[in-house]
């Protein structure tokens, strides 16, 4: 198996081990929504980085506190977030 196919492979793991957190719990979707509401209008660097603790903070689910260290599930879930985000601004 090449390097490529192990790192899709692990994404992959990730992102399932995540979306079933995910089934388990759908509070987190909301949660989720409302502190990037809440941190992501202000438009900073540091933005996302208080997005990502207070998720950690007050869910099950874990994004480390260091962007470096954010798994490829991390990113794709913040850059998810702030999408959505995004788009609910431009409705109004």
């Amino acid at each position: 198996m090449s390097a490529s196919e192990i790192q899709k492979t692990r994404v992959i793991n990730e992102l399932r081990g995540f979306i079933k957190k995910l089934l388990q719990d759908p509070k987190i979707l909301e949660q989720s929504l409302e502190i990037a509401r809440k941190h992501l209008p202000q438009g900073d660097k540091g933005a996302m980085a208080r997005v990502a603790n207070e998720i950690s903070d007050t869910t099950s689910v874990h994004i480390p506190e260091d962007p470096s260290e954010h798994s490829e599930a991390d990113r794709l879930y913040l850059e998810l977030l702030k999408e959505v985000i995004d788009e609910e601004q431009a409705l109004y």
